[in-house]
């Protein structure tokens, strides 16, 4: 034993050269082994919207093969200003660096100005900028109660240091990630061909029968075909696309929400135009709603409460569209539907030109609560599976949302030497579903929440001042829900909706964004008003040809 421990201290002592060296073809065998890359999926996606081209550069980026199938025969720049707030450009950032850049480069911001909810009727139509429920209101009569509550958009992204709210121009978004994705894969889209059917029952993948009479076999198949959806119609059983029910309130499977919007754009120089980003103006029955769109712009949506089916403008997405004469009647029953209400919301109507005014029925949709998006190898995601009232603005922000989450999970499915056999797909699918339902649904009913309370329990809020106003029992709710709302209930709302950000904490970068957006947006927007001033268009077309309520699988093309 002795010799033993004699030995091991001496050649723990002896020189390096002198100790016994371990084999070299070990440690050669571990460096020198380099994987074999594992076939990648191939992808089928339904739909070349904002959601499907999100998931193709998503996937592409893995080093999926991802062809999209898009049944517009050719792209045009198409559609109006889509919002996305910090919980969206946080995941644009985790899904691509240069992709974030792009968009940041063509974006908005609104959130850093004031945006909230004011007084439909009593907004003295000046668009001035009084404190948010001031309490002077109380004891003064002449202290101003245009400004009901406000939204806490920039304190919420600060408290996790992301990118504030904002607006980007559906074409130009499109384009961005057309680009991004054919960098990756030039002939990634097929045009003027759509997914009509599936058969997922062959070992071999996945059978897509194309409206040309083409079969194709795929690995996995999406549906981001928007909320008509061909794919979820066939997954669910649902009948044909936009198949009505008897009583016209359901149209497949999706109820109608009991709303109806109109829309309008136009270049206005309003007083309060550098410093709003957005505004709610409430009242009896329906609310109106104004933003900032960049370049001079200003987009307003009127939500009334009005049966379905009772269309008085095009829409495009339909295949329609509004003449000036129709538009112009258009405006007046709109005008004819808020009388009484400030005098601001007629000056934006009076100066909309009536070739931009659009209307939609809005159909919503319960979460999926019960039945999965995924069956077998195909999958749904955004719109055609969780459509969503356009209150919060976060449709678009959860189909990208969406995008990159099914891109992690089918990624920690397999690893670079390991491909995804047809299990682990389908686990891959379910595992997808099951993590964002929860939050998906959270998200789906705060939107239908928001427009039920606006126009069921919300009224002009009562005056201490008799004024004639607010005298309904709406209207007492209405007002001693100021604070509740202000300290409250929207503060735990916007925190929950960027408690998503993949991207994590950003720094000061936002501020600096938000620096660099400022300058450009003053010389853009005076270009604009002076451009307006001289005789031009009030309603540029060159930036939204084509419908604000634009569908998610209609693409546009590279310029």
């Amino acid at each position: 034993m002795r010799l033993l421990v004699v030995a091991a201290t001496a050649a723990a002592l002896a020189p390096p050269a002198l100790r016994t060296a371990r084999p070299a073809t070990v440690a050669k065998a571990a460096v020198d082994f380099v994987p074999e890359k594992a076939r990648p999926l191939s992808v089928a996606i339904a739909g070349g919207g904002v959601g499907g081209l999100t998931t193709a550069l998503t996937l592409l980026k893995a080093g999926h093969d991802v062809t999209i199938y898009e049944k517009t025969q050719a792209f045009a720049r198409f559609g109006g200003p889509i919002q996305f707030a910090s919980n969206a450009l946080s995941t644009l950032k985790a899904i691509d660096e240069k992709l974030f850049a792009r968009v940041m480069d063509a974006f908005t911001f609104t959130g850093t100005r004031r945006c909230g909810i004011k007084d439909g009727l009593r907004s003295n139509g000046e668009f001035r900028m009084s404190k948010v429920a001031d309490p002077k209101f109380l004891i003064d009569k002449n202290t101003p109660s245009d400004w009901f509550v406000s939204f806490p958009l920039k304190e919420c992204a600060d408290f996790f240091q992301l990118p504030y709210t904002g607006v980007v121009n559906r074409p130009d978004l499109q384009e961005i990630l057309l680009d991004e994705c054919r960098a990756l894969k030039d002939d990634f889209i097929q045009n003027g061909v759509a997914v009509q059917s599936y058969d997922d029952s062959a070992e071999e993948g996945v059978k897509v029968q194309l409206t040309d009479g083409t079969e194709r076999t795929h690995d996995l198949l999406v549906g981001a075909d928007g909320i008509w959806s061909q794919i979820r119609a066939q997954m669910y059983n649902e009948g044909p696309v936009r198949g009505t029910s008897k009583d016209g309130k359901v149209k497949q499977g999706c109820p109608y929400s009991g709303y109806t919007v109109f829309a309008g754009e136009a270049v206005l120089p309003l007083n309060d135009y550098y410093d709003v980003g957005y505004n709610v103006y409430i009242g009896p029955q329906r609310y109106f709603v104004k933003s900032d769109v960049g370049d001079g712009r200003v987009q307003w949506y009127a939500f009334c409460a009005l049966p379905a089916g009772s269309a008085k403008a095009g829409d495009s997405w339909d295949e329609g569209s509004t003449s000036a004469d129709q538009g112009r009647s258009v405006v007046d029953y709109i005008k004819g539907l808020h009388e009484g209400w400030s005098d601001e919301i007629f000056q934006i109507l009076d100066q909309t030109p009536a070739e931009s005014v659009e209307q939609r029925d809005l159909y919503d949709r319960w979460p999926e609560f019960t039945r999965s998006w995924a069956k077998g190898r195909v999958v749904l995601l955004g719109d055609a599976v969780h459509p969503m009232m356009p209150n919060l603005g976060q449709g678009g922000c959860q189909a990208i949302e969406d995008a990159y989450e099914l891109g992690k999970h089918l990624t920690a499915a397999g690893t670079y030497d390991r491909g995804l056999d047809r299990a682990s797909v389908e686990k891959a699918l379910q595992d997808f579903y099951k993590d964002r339902m929860p939050r998906v649904a959270g998200v789906s009913l705060l939107s239908r929440l928001a427009s039920d309370l606006i126009i069921n329990a919300f009224d002009t809020p009562w005056n201490p001042w008799g004024d004639g106003l607010g005298t309904s029992w709406k209207s007492y709710l209405t007002f001693f829900w100021k604070p509740v709302l202000q300290y409250l209930i929207f503060p735990a709302q916007f925190l929950f909706l960027y408690s998503y950000h993949p991207s994590g904490p950003m720094g000061d970068l936002p501020k600096k964004l938000e620096e660099d957006w400022r300058k450009r947006h003053k010389e853009e927007s005076e270009a604009a008003f002076a451009k307006a001033a001289q005789g031009g268009d009030r309603f540029d077309a060159a930036s939204r040809l084509g419908s604000f309520f634009q569908a998610s699988e209609e693409p546009v093309t590279s310029r």
